[in-house]
């Protein structure tokens, strides 16, 4: 999640600073989330939590992590969650995982109704692996970062974190005019 993060955030919001800190897996992020969250002390930052849901329930995920929030003491935190997997966003724009991974037939997973709705598929991280051979999580991260937009993307939970990024952007362009 990182490396797409930090090719895509840089695209989409050019004088946003901000930090990925990367996690080794779900329960590293959920056990660390209270102790980073009090021990920051740099003012004016936002959290934002980025989880996937990985076939979860995203409702009770979601609630779950923003009560690690408010317990540490910052219940300003934006969690967001990813349905089903990251990869879901790369099935969510056709023509950017056709140019990715240089094969045309992928333009047209769109029109397949398994692909209409990226956020509904199961494992699509295996759904990424049939469709390419040879896919890597990292590696297909880097490859998107540079291409995903979200004019073209149906995927849902992308413009949800996209919605929210763009309320912070707005709020930190608001603080440093006023």
């Amino acid at each position: 999640m990182r490396d797409l993060l930090n090719g895509l955030l840089p695209r989409l919001y050019p004088e946003l600073n901000f930090l990925c800190l990367a996690h080794e897996g779900k329960s590293d992020l959920e056990r660390s989330i209270p102790r980073k969250l009090r021990a920051w002390r740099e003012p004016g930052v936002h959290f934002v939590i980025l989880r996937d849901n990985d076939g979860g329930d995203c409702v009770l995920l979601k609630q779950q992590l923003m009560q690690s929030c408010r317990a540490a003491g910052r219940p300003d935190t934006t969690v967001r969650i990813v349905c089903q997997e990251l990869e879901a966003w790369y099935l969510g724009e056709p023509d950017a995982l056709a140019d990715a991974f240089e094969k045309e037939s992928l333009r047209r997973i769109g029109r397949k109704a398994r692909f209409r709705d990226p956020d509904a598929v199961q494992q699509p991280s295996e759904a990424l692996r049939r469709l390419v051979p040879g896919f890597r999580k990292v590696s297909g991260a880097k490859a998107m970062a540079g291409l995903l937009t979200r004019e073209r993307n149906n995927s849902k939970s992308f413009h949800v974190l996209l919605s929210r990024l763009d309320q912070l952007y707005a709020e930190l362009e608001d603080g440093a005019s006023g």
